[in-house]
């Protein structure tokens, strides 16, 4: 992309970015929450490219300045300088462009969403939900590490250890911008803590990342929500036993994609609050039907790409985890480690950070940057 024509994408945006300065100033829109919480959003996201805009034009200036020196004064010390800025200035523009091409690209509204994660145990059996158990160490670990907050909603321990399924809330900044690279098939390849002859077993479990809903994102009529509490069961002393504070709900939603109406049963044990568990079960129930409704959203940018990093079918299988080998690769973007202990442990970010480089490439392509 040449740079005026670069500047004229630049100098669009710089409009847009004072009319939404407006905006957000006005009665009307500050009294619409759900379009004030959009503007806002889009105000942060020009603002940091008219502050690129901004560099990018000081530096052609620079440029041209010091050019005119060079041709017009005779001082020495003058000309010097005057090299030393084309230099300088020369060497930051490729580096600011690609910066800017970043930001052109149009953000997942998502992203900036916490995330509720669900991993189930696939085929495998026992050694399927030892596998999820694993990964669900893996990402809190990950968590801790960037100082998010992990919630677990509700789980179902399988036999042998692990879980055979497991929901948890993650919460902190762009959380779901990073983490939905997660969705999809992890395999697992080792010797089953159950398996006497010493053969390696092919197991499996399911991530699903969903961003997770704010209240005006859905529309939910509370009072055909039907209300069910229980005595939750696991660890927790004598309250666990006596007290009612399990909550479960269900819900008759009409999907408006396909027509069909489904039931949504969501059960969470998260906390000893009665209150608290209500309250986290429907933010697991907006969710739901958020996601649902964004599915559409979804395959159409699926439809558009050759191939996919972060979003489209869930079932695809997206790594293997070799413990013989000590090899994790992820088979989006062939990416291979041999520090799968590492990885396991929580040191995850280097793939994601490849995750997400593999993904502006396609997206620059999409927008021709």
């Amino acid at each position: 992309m040449s740079q005026n024509s670069l500047l004229e994408k630049l100098d669009g945006l710089v409009a847009r970015f004072e009319e939404v300065s407006t905006l957000i100033t006005d009665p009307s829109v500050i009294s619409d929450m759900n379009r004030y919480v959009r503007l806002n959003k889009e105000y942060r996201d020009l603002e940091l490219i008219v502050n690129a805009q901004k560099e990018y034009k000081g530096l052609l200036d620079g440029i041209m300045e010091a050019k005119a020196i060079l041709e017009n004064d005779n001082d020495p010390e003058m000309r010097e300088m005057a090299k030393e800025e084309i230099d300088t200035n020369n060497a930051r523009i490729p580096v600011l462009e690609e910066e800017i091409k970043l930001l052109l690209i149009p953000a997942d509204p998502e992203d900036d969403k916490n995330a509720i994660v669900e991993i189930r145990g696939g085929a495998g059996g026992d050694e399927a939900s030892i596998f999820a158990g694993d990964l669900f160490k893996m990402y809190s670990k990950y968590c801790e590490t960037k100082g998010w907050k992990v919630e677990v909603s509700s789980f179902n321990e399988g036999t042998a250890g692990g879980f055979k399924e497991i929901v948890f809330s993650v919460t902190g900044d762009k959380v779901y911008g990073t983490l939905k690279y997660e969705s999809g098939v992890h395999r697992v390849q080792r010797v089953p803590q159950t398996e006497t002859q010493g053969r390696v077993h092919t197991s499996a479990a399911s991530v699903a990342v969903l961003p997770e809903a704010e209240e005006f994102d859905v529309v939910i009529n509370e009072g055909e929500i039907k209300w069910d509490t229980f005595r939750s069961g696991g660890a927790g002393g004598q309250n666990v036993n006596k007290v009612e504070s399990g909550v479960r709900l269900r819900y008759m939603w009409k999907n408006p994609n396909t027509g069909e109406t489904d039931e949504i049963l969501i059960e969470c044990t998260e906390t000893r609050d009665q209150p608290k568990n209500k309250a986290r079960a429907l933010a697991r129930l907006r969710t739901y039907i958020y996601d649902k409704e964004h599915q559409k959203y979804i395959d159409d940018i699926a439809s558009r790409r050759k191939t996919m990093v972060s979003t489209g079918d869930r079932s695809a299988k997206i790594r293997t985890y070799n413990y013989p080998q000590g090899r994790m690769t992820d088979h989006r973007i062939n990416y291979t480690i041999y520090n799968l202990p590492a990885f396991m442990g929580g040191d995850i970010q280097d793939c994601i950070d490849k995750l997400i480089v593999a993904e502006n490439a396609e997206r620059m392509k999409e927008n021709e940057l």
